[in-house]
Order: C-alpha cells, then sequence, then structure tokens
C-alpha cells in the first residue's frame, strides 16, 4: 500500500513540474515573439517606499510627484524614438492625448476645496492601472456638498506602466495613510470623514478601516463607499509571479507583462506588467486574512457603515466574495450592499448564459441572511439591518 501512494505521489510531483516547465516554456516563447517593450515599459520613475510615506506629509508627496513627472518627460517623452512619435501616443506630447494637453492632468493627485469652511472631508482612491481620474466626477460631488476631497495618485499609477512593476502593496497603503492623514489635518475631528475606493482602492480602503482597529494613532473613518471592491482575487493571480519567472533573462523580459499594448488612454495604463497582478492580489490575500480574523474576534463590531457597489456578472471582481468575505460578516451598522443586476428588458436573451437569471439567487446566503434582499428594475439591493 505504501509503494503505492509512494509512487502515485511521484507521479503527480512530474505532472506538476512538466506542467510547470511547460507553463514557463509556453510564457517564455510568447515573451520572446511578443510585441517588444518601450520606453514607458521600461523607465521606472523613483517612488517614495514605505517608510518614506509615513515619514512624509502632503507636501512632500507633492515635490516628489512633480520629480516623477519630470522624469517621465525627460526619459520617456524627450526620448522617443521617430516611430513613437504618433498621435494615439500618450507620451508623445504632440498628440491629443497628452496629459498635459488637457486643462488638468487627473494623472496627479488634487485636492477640491469646497466653498466655505468644509463640513468634512473625502479621501478617494483609485483603482489598478488607473488614475486619480476614474473618481474625480464623485470627488466633485462630495465638494459640492461641502467636503474637501483628496484624490490620491497610488504609488505606481499615473505616470508610465513601468512603474506598476516595482512598486509593493505595502507602498499603496502607506499612501492611503498619508491622504488621510492630510484630509484629518485640513478638517479635523469631528467631521466627519469618509474613504472612497473603486477596485484595487476599494480593498485598501476596506484594509485601512481593519488597520484603524490596530493603530488607535491611524484617523477613524466615519463612512466607506466601495465601488466593486477587489475583496476576492482569481486562482492565476495568486501565482502571477510565477508567470514572470522567463524574465529574468533579457531575450524573456516581455514575460514581465500579462499585456504590452499601445498606450493611448491619457489617464489609464493598457499595458498590465505582472507585478501589478501580484500586489493587487496580495492586498485581497491580507484583506480577506484580516476581516477573518476580525470576524472571529468580534472586532467588525467596530466598522463604520459601508455602502459598496457591484455587478452580479462582474468577471474582474469577485462579487461572491464581496458577500461572503465582507457583508455576511458585518455588523447591524447600517452597511449597505447595492448588487447591480443584467438589464432584463433588453432583448438580450439569445446572448446570455442560461444561468444568468438565477444568479443573484445563487450569490446570495440561503435564509436565514444577515441582509434582506430588495429588488428593483435596474438594480437589486440588499440592506444590513439595523439590529
Amino acid at each position: 500500500m505504501r509503494f503505492i501512494v509512494t509512487r502515485t505521489l511521484k507521479w503527480l510531483v512530474l505532472l506538476v513540474v512538466i506542467g510547470a516547465l511547460a507553463f514557463l516554456g509556453t510564457r517564455a516563447f510568447s515573451a520572446f515573439r511578443g510585441p517588444a517593450l518601450q520606453p514607458w515599459h521600461t523607465f521606472v520613475p523613483e517612488e517614495l517606499d514605505e517608510d518614506s510615506l509615513d515619514a512624509a506629509d502632503w507636501n512632500r508627496f507633492l515635490e516628489q510627484e512633480e520629480q516623477i513627472f519630470a522624469s517621465v518627460r525627460r526619459e520617456v517623452t524627450d526620448k522617443l524614438e521617430p516611430e513613437a512619435r504618433v498621435l494615439i501616443n500618450r507620451y508623445f506630447e504632440g498628440s491629443p492625448v497628452f496629459p498635459e494637453r488637457f486643462a488638468q492632468n487627473w494623472n496627479r493627485s488634487y485636492v477640491m476645496e469646497p466653498d466655505g469652511a468644509p463640513r468634512g472631508a473625502v479621501v478617494l482612491l483609485h483603482g489598478l492601472t488607473d488614475s486619480p481620474y476614474s473618481l474625480r466626477h464623485v470627488a466633485q460631488r462630495y465638494r459640492d456638498r461641502g467636503f474637501l476631497a483628496i484624490g490620491l495618485r497610488v504609488p505606481g499609477h499615473g505616470t508610465v506602466p513601468a512603474g506598476l512593476s516595482d512598486v509593493r502593496w505595502e507602498d499603496w497603503m502607506a499612501a492611503t495613510r498619508l491622504a488621510v492623514r492630510e484630509a484629518r489635518r485640513r478638517v479635523p475631528a469631528p467631521a466627519p470623514l469618509h474613504l472612497v475606493g473603486f477596485s484595487n482602492g476599494g480593498a485598501l480602503a476596506m484594509k485601512y478601516a481593519l488597520d484603524v482597529q490596530e493603530d488607535p494613532d491611524l484617523p477613524r473613518a466615519d463612512r466607506l463607499t466601495l465601488l466593486t471592491p477587489m475583496i476576492g482575487i482569481t486562482r492565476f493571480a495568486r501565482f502571477a509571479g510565477f508567470a514572470s519567472l522567463p524574465a529574468l533573462l533579457p531575450p524573456f523580459a516581455s514575460a514581465a507583462w500579462l499585456s504590452v499594448i499601445p498606450e493611448f488612454n491619457p489617464f489609464k495604463y493598457n499595458s498590465f506588467p505582472v507585478n501589478g497582478a501580484r500586489q493587487s492580489s496580495l492586498v485581497a490575500r491580507k484583506l480577506q486574512d484580516r476581516i477573518a480574523a476580525h470576524a472571529r474576534d468580534g472586532r467588525l463590531n467596530e466598522l463604520p457603515p459601508i455602502l459598496t457597489f457591484q455587478s452580479v456578472v462582474d468577471f474582474t471582481v469577485s462579487t461572491r466574495a464581496i458577500v461572503n468575505a465582507l457583508y455576511a460578516n458585518l455588523p447591524g451598522n447600517g452597511s449597505e450592499l447595492v448588487l447591480f443586476d443584467l438589464n432584463r428588458s433588453a432583448k438580450l436573451g439569445p446572448l446570455l448564459r442560461r444561468n444568468t437569471d438565477s444568479l443573484l439567487e445563487r450569490l446570495l446566503p440561503a435564509p436565514p441572511r444577515s441582509f434582506r434582499p430588495q429588488s428593483h428594475a435596474w438594480c437589486r439591493k440588499t440592506h444590513r439591518r439595523s439590529g
């Protein structure tokens, strides 16, 4: 019996090794045959790291940000080869999508101040490969309602895609802490403090709220708004670092990238380095572990109310993880989950899978539930009970 088990294990190990080698070989071949890396894929701006961010204030952060954008112009824009000076290249100063041609370069961090004394403050955290541009309308809505709004450029973003190839998730969290410190400095308590996070920024906002419970020196948020928060991760993201191993050899440098695409979007990267996926997956894993630990200790009762917007059919963010890992563990503190369903009024039935009709019912946990679902024409809401 022992011989059979040992032989089976050896075969399993052999199959895993063969599969891994085949995967790496495929990655190496794809990298070798793929598009050539451009300056915006190879130049890495010098961001402040975790320790520097924790020691810095907002002005120091903006000073470094200014140096970063100057270095991108010097090392990328000013050194473009003639074939890269095309109208669809965001790094070509003659392009209509060159970010500095806009009235405001939304790749940079910003502060929106209301008319009169602020009645509160909000910090906005954008998603992976995005920039502060993506939440500018939310910031404007807050400002119009008397809030001071701080839009943070999360390290590695808004400059060149290579910025995400050398960043760490701890740097993202340190930048989040810095922005919250600045918000509280400008608008002291007891004025309300809100955090708004989109996708990866939602995970950062949620983790910050949990970190506050372990560090009383951190300013506490009074409300969280999460837009498709990256609470869950895909299986591939867990092993993203493995996929970049061929990049250790110079001829296969492109293996460090999941996609190498022309950069025609002025405020969002099209190319995506493996390290970006890996760091985002690490945030999600740390967050899930922290949520589970705080749930066991009964410390989730200290969380502020959370408002989350999430599509039922999102194929990037795990809706099930938002429901099961987060909302199923929240206290009855007035939190709300808004689940957007398919547009059932459109005649798209032949294009949809049959199981989409019951997707919401299968997504929600079986009764009894700690939240009450309500159906609407365009979206479905689930509210936390107040008691």
